[in-house]
């Protein structure tokens, strides 16, 4: 039994196509399947049903491939343990983050970091809160950056910037004489927010007190672009998370309204499990965040409202 083999396995696992498995790992179909034809034969059972599409695990393989993934995945740590001690920023580096920073978080550190760390191989996805706190947990994620706190005992959270939060109110409102706004202004006011399962959705939410949205129809969209669309076109108002604000055209930067101090924010922190031994690529990470990010950000006074 080799850690090829069960690399091969858990392919063949995930795509449930020899095919695809093949190509995913770079190898020819025929070199794939015998490796996981030797790994069966070793074992003495089958591991996949392959009269299915796709093809499935057998009772006794998916016991197997359960154990398959602990002992690749712990084959990797041994690689970790090495680069903790001597310090080396280098490795495969699983990244998860939220819908409503990645866009405008990415983009301001991701070139700088891969060309001051080439050996680092980031992979990225894009996943709501839950999702990460389930990656982190299950290991299939090394950390994710997330809007905090999130009370999890498990996991470790190293906060990277404050984001404070920015009224979007149009000209046509009354809200827009005003030159600073606070929560109490927009109590009672038609709200668009996010769709469920996006953390500022809550965010809003608690900061307005309030679970009063737009009444006039129902809205499902994880889009702030939308949100502004309709907020030009509409008798809404909406709020923002101040990146987002930065490269919008002059025309909709005048509908911006800033809060009074202390203005309302939420941490964004990079989050990780207690056990997790890369830390030399997310000090790495956060080093290069936090440098890019003191040059955007400029709040002293803040008020953090909490994701939950």
């Amino acid at each position: 039994m080799t850690l090829t083999q069960l690399e091969y396995t858990l392919a063949v696992a995930e795509v449930g196509n020899f095919t695809l498995a093949a190509e995913k790992c770079f190898v020819t179909q025929p070199t794939l399947s015998m490796q996981v034809q030797k790994l069966e034969d070793e074992l003495g059972v089958k591991l996949f049903n392959r009269n299915t599409k796709p093809i499935g695990l057998t009772p006794i393989g998916s016991k197997i491939l359960t154990q398959a993934k602990t002992i690749v995945e712990e084959s990797k740590r041994m690689d970790d343990i090495v680069s903790m001690e001597k310090g080396e920023v280098k490795g495969e580096f699983k990244l998860g983050i939220i819908p409503t920073v990645m866009p405008t978080l990415l983009p301001m550190f991701l070139n700088n970091f891969i060309k001051k760390y080439p050996k680092v191989n980031l992979k990225i996805e894009d996943l709501n809160t839950s999702s990460i706190e389930e990656k982190l947990l299950g290991g299939r994620l090394d950390a994710g950056i997330a809007a905090t706190p999130l009370e999890n005992t498990k996991l470790i959270e190293k906060p990277l910037y404050y984001e404070p939060f920015v009224g979007y109110i149009p000209k046509s409102h009354p809200l827009s004489k005003l030159e600073y706004i606070e929560p109490v202004d927009i109590e009672e006011l038609e709200i668009l927010v996010l769709e469920d399962g996006h953390c500022f959705r809550n965010h809003v939410l608690k900061l307005c007190k309030t679970t009063t949205i737009t009444k006039s129809f129902d809205l499902k969209s994880g889009s702030f672009e939308t949100l502004v669309n309709l907020v030009n076109e509409g008798p809404w108002v909406t709020i923002l998370p101040y990146l987002q604000t930065l490269k919008m055209s002059s025309i909709d930067k005048a509908n911006l309204r800033y809060f009074k101090n202390p203005e309302p924010a939420r941490e964004i922190s990079i989050v990780y499990n207690k056990s997790q031994l890369k830390l030399p690529i997310i000090d790495a990470l956060s080093n290069q965040i936090e440098g890019i990010i003191r040059g955007a950000i400029k709040f002293d006074n803040i008020q953090l409202i909490a994701p939950k």
